[in-house]
């Protein structure tokens, strides 16, 4: 009697074990992925990549930043890599940097891409080590020395 018993429980934990795993595989799972890319991944994915929740990785090119402080808005082209030629994003975003955010480097960004080849963030994060250094005395806000008020700046959109 015992071992029917058992036998009965674990058929019906597998059943809804089972169950589980059919929900979750048949379900709306896909609408709630986020993709991560590098800027020549999402480029080559072209149409496919337009309005999808997506995590953008790369390095912020060199001469590319412009901060306007008047809209909370800064632009800057991500990039695969260093090299001039290598293909890049214009990315937008309305927040305040990480103090860490400079020209080179490695950089996540979470948001979409849209037809106009602009990809609007609501989340930056920076690559950094994991060693931690207090800032110096004036070291505060040093990021803004890394950016250009000038809002002309070649990085934004025509």
């Amino acid at each position: 009697m015992a071992l029917k018993r058992t036998t009965w429980l674990a058929v019906a934990a597998l059943l809804i074990a089972g169950g589980a795993l059919a929900f979750i595989a048949l379900g709306d799972l896909g609408s709630n992925l986020v993709y991560y890319w590098t800027p020549a991944e999402m480029l080559d994915a072209g149409s496919k990549a337009y309005g999808a929740t997506i995590r953008l990785g790369g390095v912020v090119q060199r001469g590319t930043i412009a901060w306007d402080s008047g809209h909370t808005e800064l632009t800057f082209r991500v990039a695969n890599d260093m090299t001039p030629t290598a293909k890049n994003v214009l990315v937008r975003v309305r927040e305040t940097p990480p103090q860490m955010f400079r020209e080179g480097i490695g950089v996540v960004v979470e948001g979409t891409f849209d037809k106009s080849q602009v990809f609007t963030s609501n989340r930056l994060m920076v690559n950094h080590s994991n060693e931690y250094r207090p800032p110096k005395p004036g070291e505060g806000d040093r990021w803004k020395n890394t950016l250009s008020s000038d809002t002309t700046s070649s990085a934004r959109p025509k």
